[in-house]
């Protein structure tokens, strides 16, 4: 999978080559709601508003990531994402930027659950051939879960993947939140995992970070996905991510299932799967989230 998005010196340049020579920006207004970048919707001359994420420049590969992610979720057909127009770096300013599409926020559709469930199954069904180099799960690259890198070495083993590429590098960086006790629940834990986790029947293009922060409702009502940490994987893994912090309503775990049946023991493996992301927060926020990561390793290992 090779990159296609236009890459740009400056953000005015950039806005010259998609939207005319003559256009320019007028108006730059701050849009809350991320962590780690500025966001900002930008008032065209021709009247347009493009919404664009701002870092410094050495944070550039996040925006590579990110353009990655939503290539990859888009070009399946299957559910949408914003429209991304260029990305680059101004090193004059020590900016790097990402213009994409200014979603303006509409009321959710009657369908809107039923509707995401079943369209995030059909991501899920699309074929992954294009996005990992080699192997069955991983990506072209690696990428960013929040601000922690995510590596996404190619495995033919999902759990191989899981154990090397995502719970491994993370309990190597939270390795001062535990003692001895601790580190031998986690050595059992991975030991362990060929018998809790089961291969899929085919590998799925996953957003990778899907919790309720990271879909939008899009200017026709219905759910978009952003701020993808994609990778191709099993699609319980995915699942397991809207359940982490509370959950979407039933009406879209039926749809899902309806396209592309849950499994009626993913519900055993689904705290497995999330210990990934309690580990990340573990290591990006601290000991808040301790408790519940070796709550987690005890009931498995």
């Amino acid at each position: 999978m090779t990159e296609s998005l236009l890459f740009c010196n400056s953000i005015e340049y950039g806005i010259r080559k998609c939207f005319g020579t003559d256009i320019s920006v007028e108006g730059r207004t701050p849009v809350g709601g991320g962590d780690i970048n500025r966001a900002y919707a930008l008032r065209l001359s021709n009247g347009e508003t493009v919404f664009m994420k701002a870092n410094t420049a050495v944070n550039k590969d996040f925006f590579k990531a990110e353009a990655g992610g939503l290539n990859a979720i888009a070009s399946t057909g299957a559910i949408k994402t914003p429209k991304l127009y260029f990305r680059g770096v101004d090193e004059d300013e020590g900016v790097s930027f990402l213009v994409m599409e200014y979603i303006s926020g509409v009321s959710k559709n009657a369908a809107f659950w039923t509707n995401f469930g079943r369209n995030l199954a059909a991501m899920h069904m699309a074929d992954t051939k294009a996005f990992a180099s080699s192997g069955r799960y991983g990506f072209a690259h690696d990428n960013f879960i929040g601000a922690t890198e995510q590596i996404n070495i190619p495995k033919d083993s999902w759990i191989e993947f899981f154990r090397s590429c995502r719970l491994e590098p993370q309990f190597i960086m939270a390795e001062r939140y535990f003692d001895y006790d601790d580190r031998v629940k986690i050595r059992r834990l991975l030991d362990k995992l060929h018998g809790l986790l089961s291969e899929p029947e085919r590998p799925s293009l996953l957003h990778g970070d899907l919790w309720a922060g990271n879909y939008i409702v899009g200017n026709d009502g219905e759910a978009w996905l952003i701020d993808p940490a994609a990778y191709v994987g099993h699609a319980e893994a995915d699942l397991a991510m809207t359940e982490l912090f509370g959950g979407f309503p039933q009406e879209f775990y039926r749809a899902y299932s309806d396209v592309k049946p849950i499994s009626s023991d993913y519900k055993d493996r689904k705290d497995l799967y999330n210990l990934y992301h309690l580990l990340n927060h573990l290591n990006l926020f601290g000991t808040t989230y301790l408790g519940a990561v070796m709550s987690t390793v005890r009931h498995y290992a």
